[in-house]
């Protein structure tokens, strides 16, 4: 049985969404994106030229924020690498000479210095802890004054450092320091020490 109103297929098969015409007839109509691509290929360096400047435009944004980023850096991060150096020395420096107001200067309140040590008679590791104000008596009490002073060494490593916390190594006469620092109230304090002593020369 015929139908009364007969399907038109378009004679490319071109898929497309469907309508009705006046006279009740289904009829395809192609896509737009089909009307796109059908353009694109009678006017090619149409597309082309519109891909070539957005390309163009992306590549300019990128090279802005390449040629800024260093700039973005300076302000936001600041070269702190003189305060944290003044802050190591106030604790080397004020530890030879006894200087105890240098060293507490140098120190957070909350400061822990340790070392792990080993027991001669076990062989057993152990813990040894001492607090601010006690390395500040220490200081007082003249231990630094000990170390003649043409052995007094006070090499300074920033290690790392990382917006408000840095890493300093200081190798020392007779010991390494690995001091923890901190930007606390705008000024770098020593939050942590963990030290070792050197092994001992023959002879001394």
């Amino acid at each position: 049985m015929t139908s009364r109103f007969p399907i038109r297929v378009p004679q490319h098969g071109v898929r497309g969404r469907r309508r009705v015409d006046c006279i009740g007839r289904m009829v395809m109509r192609p896509s737009d994106w089909e009307i796109a691509s059908q353009s694109a290929f009678r006017n090619p360096i149409l597309i082309f030229q519109r891909f070539s400047i957005s390309a163009f435009s992306v590549s300019i944004v990128a090279s802005a924020l390449l040629l800024n980023g260093p700039a973005i850096a300076q302000i936001t991060s600041p070269d702190q690498s003189a305060a944290i150096t003044k802050t190591a020395l106030d604790y080397i420096e004020g530890w030879y000479p006894g200087d105890a107001a240098r060293m507490e200067r140098a120190l957070h309140p909350e400061l822990a210095k340790r070392m792990i040590s080993t027991d001669p008679k076990t062989g057993r590791s152990q813990f040894n802890h001492m607090g601010a104000m006690a390395l500040v008596q220490h200081t007082r009490d003249g231990g630094g004054k000990k170390t003649p002073p043409d052995r007094q060494l006070k090499e300074l490593t920033i290690l790392d450092r990382y917006n408000n916390a840095a890493v300093v190594k200081i190798v020392a006469s007779d010991w390494i320091d690995y001091l923890e620092v901190a930007k606390f109230n705008g000024e770098w304090k020593i939050v942590n020490v963990l030290w070792e002593p050197k092994p001992k020369e023959s002879g001394k």
